[in-house]
């Protein structure tokens, strides 16, 4: 039995997904003697002579994962020549789906990783979107890409989260003419406060339904016209003094007024 193997990953990328492999082939066995060593961001014929030259010394196991058809033919046929064994993990696959899809592939080392990025970057917003909702926090408004200011019920919520899930970074701060907003408001760091506003006998329905959910009494004054033309006055005030955009929510989607904002960001 032999004492130890060594297996080479090498990639044109990081090398995740054929290292993923191997660490998923090697839990099967007891063997611990297992060393594998990792070759990244491999895009020549040069560098794949000298990895099939340091795999023949130390006979060596190869597990690759090579977007470039020619640079992969390349390396397999070399590993072929000197009885390397030696495993194509994406080839096989991908040109299969090229062949069921009657596609092209993009030939683009690394996309795994950028989606991954992509990905985190957008879960890390929507975290803060939910931490950072409906509320007046400095914290929030400094360290967000965007911050929605409105009275109660102009969608401020659902567009954060939509937002979110497009990447961005999104607190919002309610507007009450009772309650003090914080002063770094005034100061729009970075350009990034927009308002919302709606026309005011539809955010009396849209009250009146919410009351009602709550089991409430659509009469209650949080419903009322009066009081909702003073929300209205009063934030309106406000964001000409922020100096902001604002985007009139009536009738509008909440991807329509995402699409609106955004033409800003």
């Amino acid at each position: 039995m032999t004492d130890e193997i060594q297996v080479y990953v090498v990639s044109d990328s990081l090398g995740d997904t054929a290292n993923s492999v191997v660490e998923a082939a090697t839990s099967q066995f007891k063997n611990e003697n297992i060393r594998v060593s990792k070759f990244s961001h491999v895009k020549s014929i040069r560098q794949l002579k000298n990895i099939i030259l340091q795999a023949t010394e130390n006979n060596a196991l190869i597990v690759y994962t090579l977007v470039n058809p020619e640079l992969r033919k390349e390396f397999f046929n070399l590993g072929q020549e000197r009885n390397i064994p030696i495993i194509d993990i994406m080839g096989p696959v991908m040109e299969k789906m090229e062949e069921l899809l009657d596609s092209k592939p993009q030939l683009q080392p690394g996309l795994r990783h950028q989606l991954d990025q992509k990905y985190f970057k957008r879960v890390e917003a929507m975290e803060f979107t939910v931490k950072y909702d409906d509320r007046n926090d400095e914290k929030g408004i400094r360290e967000a890409d965007v911050v929605l200011i409105g009275v109660s019920r102009t969608s401020k919520t659902p567009l954060c989260i939509y937002l979110s899930y497009r990447g961005y970074k999104a607190a919002n701060v309610p507007l009450v003419p009772e309650v003090d907003v914080p002063d770094l408001l005034y100061e729009n760091p970075d350009e990034k406060i927009f308002g919302l506003t709606i026309d005011p006998l539809l955010l009396n329905e849209i009250r009146q339904e919410r009351l009602k959910s709550l089991g409430l009494s659509p009469d209650s004054q949080y419903a009322s016209i009066k009081r909702i033309n003073e929300e209205l006055e009063y934030a309106e005030k406000l964001m000409r003094k922020v100096g902001c955009p604002v985007i009139n929510v009536t009738n509008k989607s909440i991807e329509e007024s995402a699409e609106e904002l955004m033409e800003y960001l």
